[in-house]
């Protein structure tokens, strides 16, 4: 309980003061809390927070706090501890500047390139794909040797504490990572980035993605003497960057030698995140399989300006998707194209190389990051995730109507496809369930049983907006199948005349190798017996998924519009060859060929 305290409400966090000292604590969703000083234990525990000069004048700026309730700016420095914990939700880490870290799906990596005051700060905004373990390197940009590393297991705010973050913060640039596994087993020595002694110093790596020729690499490395100390795909990937190209001349690293060399040895899925010293170097497989995107740091008041494009540049990010850049005071840039070496600096971002795919292969984009794992504000190939996926909606729409009075969705990542397809087929939109927020998603939890109690606790039922009703349920996806059944089951006894379910994406038929935690057909519904007669299985009136056409041809609709529509286009296709996405998980065609 915390009584007594100077309050003020903004938005959804509480500002305190204790003694002339600045608190931060998030403000439940779920409960009232007045500003009497009775507070509940919602906010549970509170630490000061440092917030040096700059980011104050940014938090300034974006009103966070009202004018006549602003702290003094000395009071900003009553404590070191800029990170506010919150023991009961694990899922959340809160900083001082801006929101809190939302959960989402797969393996995330960032790099930023900033002032040495703020970079604590920013490194622990990148994109949260992933709930097993967390690391961050950080570098001084003057020596290799001077990396500062902390790695651990669990959720981000499991690993960083006031501590670790101290240790970090004197640097300027620095690479961080969240996993989970899609190969080598969930421990702490397979945690990222990699720090390796190269012949020119250390080097850190950050790696998403997942090696189709992992098997004959490792044993590559073994007959030249390299031991591994890892499970991990990514360390192969480190150790082949530490590889001296032939011609490199001792007295000078040739990073771009030592990078297409690796690119040569594997063709995909990969996208890195490579430090030495003053220098990041974010890289994609030739297939571009896994997302690869550049940030720009502005000025918080240049945020919303016209003018923005011309304004001060004051750092650079790289993450696994855009939407983490807001977040930070960053714009998006551009993405990392297929194939592409890109060298970050303190001065610019240099292409200094792209390496082409086989001649007529087309690129290979995965194309579930559309379907479900990237959050919707995210872009990707110049579209922003949340028009994708209500394009399906309306293709779903178009391929499978039904009679019925409300449309609605399984929250979060379906709701654009629901809003698609109501708007298609004229019916109304109703929320008929809502997420407990506080509850990971289930499909990237590492095992079956953590999965299915993990569903068991995720929803509950809004049972007035659908009695008695005939509701037609979208879902982006059914993998294995453990969340829909109990859904329907809960609409009906909760008073739904029909539930019919409709899939915004494809019957997943075959596991992924570049990234995805498939590893099995036994537990996909659409390999299993079951699945010729699913809508009685799992207790739906009817089920229809979305062609693997009707998917691809809303992907690529604006892709295709965009380049036809360019003055440029010869320029573009060359550097970005034909348009292709990785639809290997719905067709069993991957990409490339497959080394076991």
């Amino acid at each position: 309980m915390l009584n007594n305290l100077d309050s003020l409400v903004c938005k959804n966090f509480v500002y305190t003061r204790v003694n002339s000292t600045p608190y931060r604590v998030q403000q439940s969703p779920c409960e009232y809390h007045s500003n009497s000083g009775d507070y509940s234990s919602s906010f549970l525990e509170v630490t000061p927070c440092l917030i040096p000069g700059r980011l104050l004048r940014k938090i300034q700026q974006l009103s966070l706090l009202p004018t006549e309730n602003r702290f003094a700016k000395h009071t900003y420095f009553k404590d070191e501890d800029c990170v506010v914990k919150l023991r009961h939700f694990p899922e959340m880490m809160l900083l001082v500047l801006v929101m809190c870290l939302q959960d989402r799906a797969s393996l995330g990596r960032t790099g930023v390139f900033s002032r040495p005051e703020e970079l604590a700060l920013y490194q622990l905004f990148f994109v949260a794909r992933g709930q097993e373990s967390a690391g961050i390197v950080t570098s001084d940009g003057e020596s290799s040797q001077a990396f500062k590393v902390h790695k651990g297991m669990g959720l981000i705010n499991h690993v960083f504490n006031a501590d670790s973050l101290k240790k970090l913060y004197v640097s300027n640039l620095g690479i961080g990572h969240t996993r989970y596994s899609t190969s080598g087993i969930s421990e702490l020595q397979n945690c990222q980035p990699f720090v390796v002694e190269t012949l020119h110093g250390k080097i850190a790596v950050a790696h998403n993605g997942e090696l189709t020729n992992a098997v004959r690499l490792r044993r590559k490395l073994m007959r030249h003497g390299v031991g591994l100390s890892t499970s991990s795909d990514s360390e192969l990937i480190t150790q082949l960057l530490a590889f001296t190209p032939p011609l490199e001349n001792d007295d000078t690293a040739d990073w771009v030698a030592r990078i297409k060399n690796l690119m040569n040895e594997t063709p995909t899925s990969y996208s890195l995140l490579i430090m030495h010293k003053d220098i990041i170097y974010a890289v994609r497989d030739p297939y571009g399989n896994r997302p690869l995107c550049i940030g720009r740091l502005i000025p918080v008041g240049d945020m919303n300006g016209k003018g923005k494009d011309n304004c001060e540049t004051e750092g650079w990010v790289v993450s696994s998707e855009s939407c983490s850049f807001l977040s930070i005071g960053a714009e998006y840039y551009r993405e990392v194209l297929p194939g592409e070496i890109v060298k970050i600096s303190r001065y610019d971002v240099q292409t200094l190389d792209v390496v082409p795919r086989p001649e007529g292969d087309p690129s290979a984009f995965c194309i579930f990051e559309y379907v479900y794992f990237a959050r919707p504000d995210s872009i990707f190939e110049g579209q922003m995730v949340y028009s994708v996926r209500k394009r399906c909606g309306q293709q779903l729409a178009i391929e499978a109507p039904v009679e019925a009075d409300l449309v609605s969705t399984v929250p979060e990542s379906a709701t654009p496809a629901a809003l698609g397809y109501a708007q298609k087929c004229g019916l109304p939109y109703v929320e008929v369930l809502c997420k407990n927020r506080y509850v990971g998603r289930t499909f990237i939890q590492p095992n079956m049983r953590l999965r299915q109690l993990g569903v068991a606790k995720k929803f509950g039922v809004l049972s007035d907006n659908f009695k008695g009703k005939r509701v037609v349920i979208i879902d982006d996806s059914i993998v294995r199948g453990n969340t829909i059944s109990p859904i329907i089951k809960l609409l009906r006894e909760s008073g739904a005349k029909e539930v019919h379910i409709r899939v915004a994406s494809p019957p997943i038929k075959f596991p992924c190798y570049m990234g995805i935690n498939i590893p099995t057909k036994e537990e996909l519904i659409a390999n299993r017996p079951e699945f010729h007669d699913l809508a009685n299985y799992i207790g739906a009136d009817s089920v229809v998924y979305l062609s693997v056409e009707g998917l691809v041809s809303s992907v690529q609709e604006s892709i295709k519009a965009r380049q036809e529509s360019e003055n440029n286009l010869k320029t573009q296709k060359s550097r970005a060859g034909k348009i292709g996405h990785c639809t290997a998980c719905l067709t069993g065609e991957y990409p490339v060929e497959l080394e076991w």
